[in-house]
């Protein structure tokens, strides 16, 4: 279940993705499967061999690519606030309280 984020951000990165730009969405999030994690952060690009070229750079793996119409990577706990650092995407980290 995802929550905390506007719907003006959501379509911000939907159209980001769509004309091949890395794009970044963080939200709240609740899944059993990873009980430690109330956060995720979605690394989108409608580009497939932009988005796992720029996953390599952070050892990401192309299979971990969710492919829908916004393909993108999930991203949460430590290798999620080690790529926002990285990115400067300062304001998310701020905002999700990820740096404590």
């Amino acid at each position: 279940m995802a929550f905390g984020v506007k719907r003006f951000e959501l379509n911000q990165w939907k159209k980001e993705v769509q004309v091949g730009k890395i794009a970044f969405l963080t939200h709240y999030w609740l899944d059993d499967r990873f009980p430690d994690d109330n956060t995720v952060t979605k690394v989108g690009c409608g580009n497939i061999d932009l988005l796992m070229n720029w996953g390599k750079k952070y050892g990401l793996k192309k299979e971990w690519i969710h492919y829908s119409s916004y393909p993108h990577f999930d991203l949460f706990g430590n290798k999620q606030l080690e790529i926002l650092l990285a990115e400067k995407q300062y304001e998310q980290i701020e905002r999700f309280h990820l740096q404590e």
